[in-house]
């Protein structure tokens, strides 16, 4: 795979009396691989998660709440590819497997990260290095 599979799909937010609903993913979707799980995950606002490969999962990566940058590293090509999403850009990343990524909290005090996979999360399907092992400019918040 490289970062050119990876797909960002803007979706809906209906506005209604009282608060929006915020779709994320159907199944009559071209980005839908499959269901394993659908799991959230807290980021703070500058903090960094970072590296990780997986091998097997296709992610479907949301942010309803905040601000995150996704950074994606295709190693064979030695390119990097980011996206910026959340509720100011509503979207929906597919990333298959096969690429590095990780991510970084843009708004405070926290930002909500929504991954609809298509296989139960595993931890020996995956590979990880510390942050210093690819080297990107991440910025400053």
């Amino acid at each position: 795979m490289n970062l050119s599979d990876i797909k960002v799909t803007q979706i809906r937010e209906i506005p209604t009396p009282g608060g929006n609903v915020l779709h994320a993913l159907k199944g009559s979707e071209d980005s839908y691989n499959g269901f394993g799980e659908a799991y959230f995950s807290w980021i703070e606002s500058g903090y960094i998660k970072a590296w990780k490969k997986h091998n097997q999962m296709v992610m479907n990566l949301i942010v309803p709440v905040g601000k995150v940058k996704f950074v994606f590293f295709d190693s064979e090509q030695n390119l990097f590819s980011e996206y910026v999403i959340g509720e100011s850009n509503y979207s929906r990343i597919t990333v298959p497997s096969g690429l590095w990524f990780g991510f970084q909290g843009l708004d405070s005090p926290k930002n909500l990260i929504l991954n609809i996979s298509n296989i139960p999360h595993d931890p020996n399907e995956a590979d990880r290095v510390e942050l210093s092992k690819i080297q990107y400019d991440w910025g400053v918040v």
